[in-house]
Order: structure tokens, then sequence, then C-alpha cells
């Protein structure tokens, strides 16, 4: 008597492992009879013994368990068409070879047994040959001859489909072969949660594809529930209420299940009363469910992954001048390329020295407007009178000085962008005449009486909380809304410190380049210290930092002693041995600090008048030297 496994999954996929009357030890190590290449496979995995004319397993006490058909055990007899699962390999457990020529009693017995076995099994290779050898002995009008038929099709459009809409509609109209079913149709739940569904392909054997019909919710909670197949045939019809309310007389739904979880449903149904389900479709079904699950599953992961291919290259291809990899600029980057073809007004958000222009003009060269003028306006730099001309323009004579006409920064940008920066700091008078240009697309220059038509795209950007600026009157709230159509907030530096080390060595060679140094780099301790600062000042103040290392350093790297001595004071990172020098300024700071205060009682305004610094600094200095505040005294 022979046995064997038949590797259906896994690096020996397509390969027959025969049983013989001794042992058959199964594990990573080379001295198995049967190795197997995965690191889930321990080095002595489990072990295959004949006993008594049967063939049973035992688990090694392996690190990730044995499993047989879905189930792990310690020790198990196995039976025709088990289906053992160790690591990511499968494999059929088949007793009997086939003969040449079976009589057709020996081979609707095979058969029968396939069908049972096939359930979540792929057929490759020599399963397929096994399964063939089975058919040519079997009447190709029995309903068994029929079912495998059924199942060798699927097993080879399933390496034929490269999309997922396709392959189901395929697995329906083959099902309605063999399946006495009108309706049908196959579920895939969504990643999030499998009771949620994701998509339905519907199946209908007389209207033909896309003919919805109605889906009982209670029918698919059972079989998720209790991960099994469900049916009711017209026998009990009448007092099964599932059926009862959705109409048809019979129902079957077999789950699709891939590596122990559900990821979809099959679901048939009929009307009628003549024809129904029974044990033997229950059975086929399952096969089939078990056989197109996993590659139902993995075509879904490959148009996953195409999609975001695609979109990542989309984000990858938008031209910017930011630098950063972590997943807070690629947030940024997709929003770019999502609002750059929009002609939306864009209001970012964010602290000082985050990049809020290099997102403007970022957005603008990825746009339809890139081939036109990019204007950008600091309304925080000019006083409300200048502002007012730079943005309108002005006609001559219109106050003295105005010895020409001027076009504005606004008639300037025609056809292109105009970005406010600081659109916070915009005086009341000038926030009505911007709203008027977001409202008309139209403005008067000062002194003008015609108005000047412009198409511009406006983008703004702030560090304040404009919300609270309406709420106090200090910013229309009508400009408010005009302004916030699209709104993105830029990551302060400390919130995406994995960008730092990229930041730092740009800056490093640039400002060799410009300096004519040959500076390589950071050092170790400088690269802590960099990633252990909260960067108040963001990214301008790390360029700023960086200028300054590269201009007063004289090593071929950057050096703890090149950095600004706000660094400096901080403490050390873990790990990073403290300047001696720098360690003794910063005791002799601490010690001043703490003197003022003790003379000053504790009162940090005082303290600060006796240092001859602002308030603000004193604080700042004594976070960076961590010295925790004593109470102040009244």
């Amino acid at each position: 008597m022979n046995a064997r496994l038949v590797a259906v999954a896994g690096p020996l996929r397509g390969s027959v492992v025969a049983v013989g009357d001794g042992d058959l030890p199964v594990g990573r190590a080379p001295l198995n009879d049967l190795c197997i290449q995965d690191p889930l496979v321990s080095r002595q995995h489990c072990l295959l013994r004949w006993e008594s004319g049967d063939v049973h397993i035992r688990d090694l006490d392996s690190l990730n368990g044995t499993f047989i058909n879905g189930i792990p055990v310690h020790e198990r007899r196995l039976q025709e068409g088990d289906e053992i699962r160790i690591g990511c390999s499968v494999f059929l457990f088949l007793k009997d070879e086939v003969q040449a020529h079976p009589s057709p009693d020996s081979a609707q017995t095979q058969a029968e047994t396939l069908v049972k076995g096939l359930q979540g099994t792929l057929i490759n290779t020599a399963l397929h040959r096994h399964v063939e050898k089975v058919m040519e002995a079997l009447p190709p009008t029995t309903r068994i001859a029929r079912d495998l038929s059924a199942v060798l099709k699927i097993s080879t459009i399933i390496n034929s489909i490269r999309d997922t809409e396709e392959l189901r509609r395929k697995l329906l109209d083959l099902i309605f072969d063999v399946v006495p079913a009108e309706r049908g149709a196959i579920l895939l739940f969504s990643d999030a949660g499998r009771e949620e569904i994701a998509s339905v392909t519907c199946w209908s054997r007389l209207g033909g594809p896309e003919q919805p019909f109605e889906i009982n919710p209670r029918i698919i909670e059972r079989v998720l529930r209790e991960g099994l197949p469900f049916t009711c045939s017209r026998e009990d019809a009448e007092s099964c209420d599932f059926v009862a309310s959705s109409g048809a007389r019979s129902l079957l739904v077999a789950p699709l299940v891939f590596f122990g979880t559900i990821i979809g449903l099959i679901y048939l149904d009929t009307s009628s009363a003549k024809e129904g389900f029974d044990e033997e479709h229950v059975q086929l079904l399952s096969a089939i469910g078990g056989i197109v699950a996993t590659p139902l599953e993995n075509l879904r992961r490959v148009e996953w992954l195409q999609s975001e291919n695609q979109r990542l290259n989309a984000v990858i291809n938008i031209e910017h001048n930011m630098i950063g990899e972590s997943p807070r600029m690629l947030e940024v980057y997709q929003f770019i390329a999502r609002v750059a073809c929009a002609d939306s007004t864009v209001l970012v958000r964010g602290e000082s020295g985050t990049g809020k222009e290099l997102v403007a003009r970022a957005i603008h060269q990825n746009g339809p407007r890139a081939s036109k003028p990019f204007v950008a306006i600091n309304c925080a730099s000019l006083t409300e009178t200048l502002l007012e001309s730079e943005l309108f323009g002005h006609e001559r004579g219109s106050f003295t000085g105005a010895v020409a006409q001027k076009k504005g920064k606004l008639e300037v940008a025609h056809g292109g962008t105009v970005f406010l920066d600081e659109v916070g700091e915009l005086a009341s008078s000038l926030q009505a005449k911007l709203l008027r240009v977001l409202q008309e697309r139209a403005f008067e220059r000062v002194g003008g009486t015609r108005p000047v038509e412009v198409d511009i795209r406006l983008m703004a950007a702030t560090n304040r909380d404009l919300e609270e600026a309406v709420e106090e009157g200090a910013f229309r709230r009508d400009l408010y809304y005009r302004l916030n159509v699209v709104s993105l907030v830029m990551p302060p530096l400390r919130e995406r410190r994995e960008d730092i080390p990229l930041l730092a060595s740009y800056f490093v060679a640039r400002y060799a380049e410009r300096c004519k140094r040959r500076v390589m780099g950071i050092s170790r301790e400088v690269r802590a210290r960099l990633l252990s600062y909260d960067w108040p000042g963001n990214v301008r103040e790390l360029e700023n930092a960086i200028e300054r290392a590269v201009v007063l350093g004289a090593a071929d790297v950057v050096m703890t002693e090149d950095l600004p001595e706000a660094l400096l004071e901080r403490e050390p990172p873990r790990g990073v041995r403290p300047v001696k020098y720098y360690e003794a300024i910063k005791e002799a700071k601490k010690q001043i600090i703490l003197n003022a205060l003790d003379q000053a009682g504790g009162n940090h305004v005082e303290t600060a008048g006796l240092l001859g610094v602002h308030p603000n600094n004193l604080h700042r200095l004594m976070r960076n030297l961590n010295l925790k505040p004593a109470a102040q005294k009244k």
C-alpha cells in the first residue's frame, strides 16, 4: 500500500513525496527526509509514521505548529484527502495510487474522495494529472465526472485571468454548469473588516451578468459566525425563515477561506420547486471555494498594489523642492498631486519655517498654470499703504510719488498664481478688497476707476489661528471661508524627525558647494543632537544651523562644536559624550540664572530684568538648561 504527499503550495509546490513504511521526518534541517526551506518551519517540525496500516502525523513541538484541514494538531491519523499545512507549504495526503485503468466503481469512489479533499486546495501538476486519470475511467455523463470537469476547468482558468471581476464572472458561469442555481453572487469583504462587503459580482442564469438580487444579511452573518457552508433545500424551505425571507426555495452559501480568514462568499439560490441543493453540491461548492479563494485574494492584492504603485508614482513624479520621505511628508506630496490640477483656492497652515511657500510653488509647478507667473507677496513685510499698491497697483498721480502708472502683483500674475504669505496680517480694508478679487476676479488700481479683470489662482499661508482671529473680529469671516476651500497643515520638523538626517545632508552638500569647502557629512554625535532637538524654528532653523556649521567648521565633517549654542545648551542624548568646554559654559549659565532667581525671589519677570533678557528668552534658556521653574512669587 502506497501513500504520498502532493505539494500544492509552498517551495515544493508541484512535487510528490512518497510516504514509505519507515518514518518520514519533516523540517527545515537538511537531515530531514522532507526538507522544507521555509523560515516558518522548525528544524525538526513533524514526523509521519506508518502504524497498523495507517499513516500518523505527529508535531515535534514546532514553533508555528502543524495544521490538518486548518486545525492545529499534535498527533493525528491521516485520512485520504487531508490537507497538511506546514509553514507556508500545503500538502494533500493521498493514500492509494490510482490504477492505470481503474474500474468505474473504484474511479467513482476515488473521484468522490477527491472532491472532498480538494476543499482549500490549489490543483497543480501532479494532482492535476491524478484527477485526469480518475476522470478517464468515469462515464462522461455521470455527475461526479461533470463535477471534476468543472473543478479542472476552474483550476485552469484561475491561472489565465488577471482581472478580479472577470474571474468572478467566469467562476459563476462555470458553477452554473454543475449546480442548479438560478442566481449567484461572489462577495468579497474589505480589508478593514470582514463584515464590510467591498464588492459583489452577480449573475443570473436567464438574465446573465449584472442582474442584482437580494442577499440576506442574516445568512451572511451565520456563515461568518460558524465558518461553515450553509444550505437550505427545497424540502425544508417553508420552515427555514432564512429562505422564506429571501423569496428563494433553496439556498447554498460557501465561504471563501484564505489562510484561515473568510475573505468572501459564494452565494447561490433558486426558486425552482423541482431542483434544489444537496450535500454533494455543498461539497462541490466548498471545493471550488477552497480552490479559488487564494487566486482571488492574490489578484485583489495585485490590483491594489498596482493602484498603489500608480498613486506613489504620481507622488514621486511631482516636481517640488522639498526634502523628506516620512509618512507626514508623503501625505503632503499626495495633497500636492491631488490639488495641483484643480483651480481651487488653497490655504496652507503651519508654524514658521515649515515650508509653506514651497508647497504653494509645487502646486503651481505641477498644475496647468506652470508656464505662467508665480507671484509671492509677504503680507507682513509691508505697511498697509505699500501693500495695497503692491497688490493692486496704482494710477499716475494717485498719491505723492506716483509719477507713472504701475501694475500690481495681482495684474502681473494674470494667468498664473498669486501666493499671499502671512495672510492673517492683512489689514481690514485690504481684506475687503481681497474678498472682491476672490468673488469677482476683478479690482481697481489705487486711484483708478476702471475695473481690471484677472485670471489667477490664489494660494495663501499663515501661522496664525484664523478661526480664533475670526472670533476676535481681527479677520473677516467671509474672507476666511473664501480662503479655506482646500486646506493643508504643514507638519513641524519635530513631528517628522526621520527627515532630519536627509535635510541635514542636503544642507551640508548645498552650503559646502557654496563655500567651496569639502564637507563629507555630519558626525554621529551631531546626528544624535539634531534628532533630539525640538527645532522651534523648523526647517529654516535647521538650515541656518547647518550653514553656520559649514561656514565656521574646520573638519571634513560637521562636529559638535560647530553647532549653535541653542543645541549645545540642551542635555546631550543618551550615548553622546558631552563636550567639556560647553558643559562648563552650561553650568555657568545655570548658576547665573539660579542666582538671579534667588535675588528676585523666584519672580521670572524680575529675574529677566536683572539678567537683561526678555522673559521669553529666559524661559527658553531654562528649558534648554533643564531648569524647572520654581513657583513664582506674587
